[in-house]
């Protein structure tokens, strides 16, 4: 008998590592919905049908959070997390109030309801065309399915039933799904659908699980009992593998695992490098579900705490007090190192509708009011969040940074704000910050980098965001599939914004930090040092492998590579030059 043909799908890689084990295949388990009208006698009937379903789910949510509490910390934060806002979802929501409103005024079934009002807004989320967003819908159709199970009373088979080894390949993993994995029974998965904005990777990520998501063709191709390998650090799915394709993974597996180990045990060693130069290696954080991961890492600051996330899956803006315990939680969390609170950058990829409703199409373009600019256009808005940030000082150090700067009187007029809530807030005997905490700048457009030192003379410390630098100075989507390629933070203009930016800083003696991709990946280490950036916040996955690579530099040597580095026009001459000196120290 022949054996089988290795199968290689290529999806995307949402969680790293390497799974090698047996195929789980789960049938997606699709909701077939009854379409059918009521007589007006019975909607007060249905009415209390889907009352008693959201109960139904919201025990279903009750029983899940009791039961995150015997998985790791880290996933246990996370899953905590992410069940608060199904709860909330499972209140009064837009969802929950459009059901209801549906059954008495169109006089449809309650599952009716649901999926119609579902229709509605992931209609409103598709015409933002925005990744996060579309992330959010996933959640909301999480909580509507479990609802419409509830009133089907159509019922799942359980996850954490699966047989020991099991890699799971279904049509979608939920994040709901994925809180029932237990990683000593499952290995990984690999799904159909997916994305990496959703808090399905992130989960997978914390549970320590590699995952592969956006797969196209992979329940066609795989059947259970087949031997498969889940490859989440290059996105790759491999059914039925050859002999040498199983050793040479087996053997990648085995690598990875040394080298994690290796990375653990840099934990608390210094971020220091071979001649003696402390570099400061910080988190940037989006969710508070990741700081279990980021003092895992050993970081010893927040780089970058972008606050957009007390914004999202919500009708209402938060109020100051909401905003304050949210901040004052990860502040007490860092005990006594530095938070760097962005203020809101809603705009371009990231809406709002509770704030940006009134903009029109303005909010969503990078080029448009966004950043500070939308802050200082609904100046409530932003006194409301600087009072949360400056109340959560007061329980340890912060920094307030301020996205999208291109001009001084941006930084001026921000500053007054805060002198204003601060007397407030001192006339009120609330607590605050004491001293007020330092005023940053994002330099992230070209106009910021090249006043670097008229910024510098208004702030007290400067973030390079290396991703919209890159954007913005080369006029390249990186979303764009027809230009992504054009995308290349060794640009020569990039880089020269950045020295620029770095020698202004140090003209003008205040601290300078990169928050973007390029600080958590160790081939630029060597040349963003050499540059004179002494400080880099990365996600908190990426900091061991930057930290190994600090340790093995010498300041001297990066300053001269990256001089020289600096005097070349090509960017492929950029690149061999850096990778060369990689490879040799």
């Amino acid at each position: 008998m022949l054996a089988p043909k290795e199968i290689i799908l290529k999806g995307l890689g949402v969680s790293p590592g390497i799974a090698i084990g047996t195929v789980h295949v789960r049938e997606s388990g699709s909701i077939a919905i009854p379409e059918y009208s009521l007589k007006k006698s019975e909607v007060a009937g249905e009415t209390k049908r889907l009352k008693t379903a959201l109960k139904t789910a919201q025990e279903q949510i009750g029983r899940m959070k009791d039961k995150s509490k015997t998985i790791p910390p880290a996933a246990a934060e996370e899953i905590g997390f992410l069940l608060d806002a199904y709860e909330q979802m499972l209140g009064n929501s837009r969802l929950v109030r459009g059901a209801y409103r549906r059954i008495k005024d169109d006089r449809i079934n309650a599952e009716y309801a649901l999926q119609t009002e579902i229709s509605d807004i992931q209609a409103s989320f598709a015409a933002l065309d925005d990744a996060y967003i579309a992330a959010r819908m996933d959640d909301i159709k999480e909580v509507a399915d479990r609802v419409i199970r509830a009133l089907t009373k159509t019922h799942v088979k359980p996850l954490n039933t699966v047989p020991k080894g099991s890699i799971i390949i279904c049509d979608e993993m939920t994040p709901a799904d994925t809180a029932q994995l237990d990683p000593k029974r499952v290995l990984g998965f690999g799904t159909v659908l997916g994305g990496a904005q959703g808090h399905t990777a992130i989960m997978a990520c914390a549970l320590g699980l590699p995952a592969v998501l956006g797969t196209a063709g992979i329940l066609q191709q795989a059947q259970s009992g087949d031997l498969v390998i889940i490859d989440g650090s290059q996105g790759r799915v491999i059914l039925n593998p050859k002999p040498a394709t199983l050793a040479a993974f087996e053997a990648r597996q085995t690598e990875r695992k040394k080298n994690l180990k290796r990375l653990e045990r840099l934990r608390r060693q210094p971020s220091i490098t071979r001649d003696g130069v402390d570099i400061s290696l910080g988190c940037n954080v989006e969710l508070p579900i990741e700081m279990p991961g980021v003092i895992n890492s050993g970081a010893s600051s927040i780089g970058l705490l972008r606050s957009e996330f007390m914004f999202m899956n919500r009708e209402t803006i938060p109020s100051e007090e909401e905003q304050f315990v949210l901040l004052r939680d990860i502040v007490k969390t860092m005990d006594g190192r530095t938070t760097t609170i962005r203020t809101l950058d809603i705009g371009g990829e990231k809406l709002a509708q509770a704030i940006t409703k009134d903009i029109g199409e303005s909010a969503q373009s990078a080029l448009g009011l966004r950043g500070i600019r939308l802050s200082l256009k609904k100046p409530e808005l932003l006194e409301s969040q600087i009072a949360a940030i400056l109340r959560a000082g007061a329980f340890g150090p912060v920094r307030i940074l301020l996205p999208m700067v291109s001009s001084t009187r941006e930084v001026k007029r921000t500053r007054a704000i805060i002198n204003t809530v601060a007397e407030r807030l001192k006339s009120e005997n609330i607590a605050i910050a004491d001293p007020l905490p330092p005023v940053g700048v994002m330099i992230e457009i070209p106009s910021a980098a090249l006043t670097a030192d008229a910024l510098a003379a208004v702030s007290d410390f400067f973030a390079v965001g290396s991703n919209d630098l890159t954007m913005y100075t080369i006029a390249v989507d990186r979303t764009d599939e027809q230009v992504a390629d054009l995308y290349n933070p060794l640009h020569p203009a990039v880089l020269r914004l950045i020295q620029g930016t770095a020698d202004a800083a140090l003209r003008n003696r205040i601290p300078i930090s990169i928050c973007g991709e390029v600080a958590g990946n160790p081939r630029f280490t060597a040349l963003l040092l050499g540059l004179g950036i002494r400080e880099l916040s990365m996600s908190a996955h990426s900091l061991g492998a930057v930290k190994q690579r600090v340790r093995e530099i010498e300041i001297t040597a990066a300053q001269n590579r990256a001089h020289f580095i600096m005097s070349q026009t090509d960017t492929g001459r950029i690149a061999m030059l850096l990778d060369d000196f990689n490879g040799l120290v």
